[in-house]
Order: C-alpha cells, then structure tokens, then sequence
C-alpha cells in the first residue's frame, strides 16, 4: 500500500500573500513530496507497507535503527496536518471550545499568541510549534526535526506552524517572527483546531 501525497485543502496560490505559490511549490510540490516517495521506498517489501502512517510512526520512533524511516513518515504526518492548520481567511482570535480553553489555560488569546511564538522563536533550528491537548488542558509545544506529539501517550495535537526556514524563507527570508505573526494573524485555521478538540472527546 503506497503511500500517495495527499491534496491540499485549498490551491497552491490560495495563502498568498501570506505564503505565497512560489513557496508552496517548493514546500508541498517538493519537500513534502519527497517525504512521501522516501517512505514509499522504505516500506516496499516490508511488514510496514500496509501499516496505517501513524502506526508506523509510533513504530519507527522506538526503533534506533529505524530513524531514517521515522523521519520521513513523521515529516509526512506533519506536513499534512501543517496544510490543515492553516486556511485563506484565517487568522485571528478562535471562536468556539478552543477560544474557552484559550482563555481558561493561557489566560487570554493575547498571551496564548506570546507563548506560541515563543515556542517557535526558541525552536533551534529546524521544527515545529504545536497548540496540544494533554490532561484535559492546552499547552504549548515544540519539536526539533521530524518529532511530533502523536508518538506522546495522553497527547492530541490541535493545530502546528512549521518553523523550519523552508517554511517561510522564500518569502520572509531570515524572519522567522514576521512568518509567525502572520501565521496567528491571517492563517491559522481555528475550525481545523475546534474539530480535532472536538474529535478528542
């Protein structure tokens, strides 16, 4: 069972100006798609190939020697759910169960945005930035790499923003925190985080 590189829910120039088609092209048409043929090649003739994507990730992610593969098939998983966590339009406060326990576990949107960016701004290097559900509460992750909160027992990622510079680079060069605020500000998809609070029970 290969492995296909999933559409995306909106065109490649949609998110523009904000992340532009250019952009895109580059992250979905390319990386993203490399991701996908890497693990199809990893997984051809193995008992993984008609393994569901996050049961291999969690398998992968125990095994030292399976780094290569659990570094393809996160980036997959991430990059997906990257695409979702964002929409045209977007942005903003949320509205919703996700603008209470905004409220509830952060205090405020204001310091939930100061804290998310925070987490991305301190990421070294490559990574992510997550809104997770743990223990019934929101909190603020991060991730080097191709790491992602689903190999976390207990742990429902909600929403991410990819802060490796292939994400922003192209259009916002070497300011990770310009892509960040427009991130919050005129992308983030607060229907795909309502769904998945929702889909957590």
């Amino acid at each position: 069972m290969a492995f296909d590189l999933p559409e995306l829910p909106y065109g490649r120039g949609d998110l523009a100006p904000h992340v532009s088609e250019e952009t895109l092209n580059f992250h979905y048409g390319k990386h993203h798609n490399a991701y996908v043929t890497n693990l199809n090649k990893l997984i051809d003739g193995t008992d993984m190939a008609t393994m569901a994507l996050e049961d291999i990730i969690k398998a992968a992610a125990t095994d030292p020697a399976k780094a290569g593969l659990f570094n393809n098939a996160a980036q997959v998983w991430n990059h997906t759910f990257y695409w979702h966590s964002m929409k045209p339009g977007g942005g903003g406060k949320p509205t919703g169960k996700i603008a209470d326990l905004i409220d509830r576990d952060f205090g405020s949107y204001d310091d939930f945005a100061t804290q998310f960016k925070a987490a991305g701004g301190t990421q070294f290097g490559s990574g992510w930035a997550w809104l997770v559900l743990k223990d019934g509460k929101l909190a603020i992750t991060k991730t080097p790499n191709a790491e992602t909160p689903i190999t976390e027992a207990g742990v429902t990622p909600l929403l991410t923003m990819d802060v490796w510079e292939h994400a922003y680079y192209l259009d916002y060069q070497n300011s990770r925190p310009n892509y960040m605020t427009a991130f919050l500000d005129q992308l983030v998809n607060w229907d795909f985080a309502n769904q998945n609070l929702s889909d957590a029970g």
